[in-house]
Order: C-alpha cells, then sequence, then structure tokens
C-alpha cells in the first residue's frame, strides 16, 4: 500500500513514526508534502520517507492519504488535490472541525474517513477516534485503524460522537498539563526541586492512568484503594471536593465540546 501525507507537521510525523516503528509500511511507500524544504529534509533523513514540496510527484500513485493540515489552510489545499487523485484513494482527514459531509462534497468519488487523534501520539500513547464516510468499507477502516493504533490506541464511533471525543480526548492533554503542572508546584512549595517535582507528579499521573486501563476497575475503585481511614490522602481528596475540581473538569471537557460544534458550524 502506498500512503501519503499532505502535510509533514507534528502530528504527520508521529503518525509515519508509529507507522515506520511498527514496520507497517516501507518506508519506501511512504509519502510526504510539506511547503517547507527544510521540514522536507528533515523528514525524509529521519525516516527515510519520500518529502517533497507539493504533491503532484505521487499523488495519483496512492491508496490512501492523510490530510494532515491547519483548518485555515485546509480549503485551498484540498482544492489543490482533489481532483488529482483517482477514485481508488481512500481519503483520510485528521482537520478538526471539518465533518464526513464536507469531505464527501469535495471527494465525491473516494471513500473518506475522519479521524481525531491527540498530541501523544508523538510518544507512541496517542488515543485517536475514528469515523467512516458511506463510501468507506470495513477494510478501509480496518486499515485505518492499525495505522493509528501503531502509535497508541484507536477506536472506531459514530460522527455524532466526534465532538466529545474532540473536547475529551482531543484537547484533553493540555488539560492534564495544567494539573501536572499544579501538582509540581505543590511540590515545590513543599520543598522539592522543581525538575523532581514534575518527575513526581508526571510519573504519578502516568503511572495512574496505566492502573486505569490496565487493571479494568473504575477510577473511584482505584481511589478508594489508596485512600487510607483518617489519612492523607482522604484530607486532599476532601479539599479536590470543596474546592469543585471535579465540577471544574467536567465543565472544562464541556465547554471545549462545545466550542468544537462550533467551529464544524463555520
Amino acid at each position: 500500500m502506498k500512503l501519503g501525507f499532505i502535510g509533514g507537521g507534528a502530528m504527520a510525523e508521529a503518525i509515519v513514526s508509529g507507522i515506520t516503528s511498527q514496520h507497517l509500511l516501507s518506508c519506501k511507500d511512504i509519502y510526504i508534502s510539506d511547503h517547507k524544504k527544510a521540514r522536507c529534509e528533515y523528514l525524509q533523513t529521519t525516516y527515510n520517507v519520500n518529502s517533497c514540496i507539493g504533491s503532484e510527484s505521487f499523488i495519483d500513485k496512492l491508496d490512501m492519504v492523510i490530510l494532515a493540515i491547519k483548518p485555515q489552510t485546509a480549503v485551498k489545499a484540498i482544492n489543490e488535490i482533489k481532483d488529482k487523485i483517482t477514485a481508488n484513494t481512500v481519503v483520510i482527514s485528521i482537520i478538526a472541525g471539518i465533518t464526513l459531509d464536507t469531505l464527501e462534497s469535495y471527494f465525491s468519488n473516494n471513500a473518506v474517513i475522519r479521524v481525531m487523534p491527540n498530541t501523544p501520539m508523538s510518544v507512541g500513547a496517542g488515543m485517536s477516534a475514528i469515523c467512516a464516510g458511506s463510501k468507506a468499507s470495513e477494510n478501509h477502516v480496518t486499515a485505518a485503524e492499525k495505522i493509528f493504533a501503531s502509535a497508541g490506541k484507536a477506536i472506531v464511533i459514530e460522527e455524532k460522537l466526534m465532538d466529545a471525543v474532540s473536547g475529551l480526548s482531543g484537547s484533553g492533554p493540555a488539560f492534564i498539563f495544567v494539573i501536572i503542572d499544579a501538582l509540581s508546584d505543590a511540590g515545590v512549595k513543599a520543598g522539592l526541586k522543581r525538575n523532581m517535582a514534575i518527575e513526581l507528579a508526571a510519573q504519578t499521573v502516568l503511572g495512574s492512568a496505566k492502573m486505569v486501563l490496565e487493571s479494568g476497575l473504575h477510577p473511584a475503585q482505584l481511589r478508594d484503594q489508596v485512600t487510607s481511614p483518617g489519612g492523607t490522602t482522604i484530607e486532599g481528596v476532601h479539599i479536590m471536593e470543596q474546592k469543585g475540581v471535579r465540577g471544574a473538569m467536567i465543565d472544562t471537557v464541556t465547554a471545549a465540546i462545545e466550542k468544537s460544534k462550533l467551529m464544524g458550524k463555520q
């Protein structure tokens, strides 16, 4: 299979890194288009893939193309390729806010798939949600799952849930970074050096997340396991509830979801 990328930014690189590290495709079958020469040279040198300015040399040879561009440049980029790809090319979009209906209006002859990944893909721990257009087959979706799962985890959802995914896992890393920063601030206040406090906070978040994923237990059950009667943890949990941390997190994700819905209407 020949796979192409329109856009060679951080998310495209994360996907390429996952594909090449998992040996899903041969490097010679991966093509990347970017508007910066230095970026093209970096991607080609680092991953031994084909990378160039513009997609004219490969766009009509692809089995699958991933649109990895920013929303503000999407229409221009799509118009440049929509009449050049073959009808057999599967179009995958990771462009925020662009719906399947919109994608199918541009690529009326193609199977299209919409994906919402997140930035932890860059360290092989991403979370991607996939939804299929009307012409996308089960094989197309399976191929997309393999590509995005190569750099983390991937699930298939209905498009009506995509805004919820955007607010939760799409924007979620930023919210967790705020929490890690706050935890490390508390450590510094207690006398820890900054680098030590950040490591303690980040590893605690990482380990806690791993426990949730691997144990199969509800987060509340895991919390109870570490919350001894009359101990230090319940004192902290009490303050979190008193200050409305739980409600603030729900409101935070809800606000991001509403913004995603608004962007989809523009």
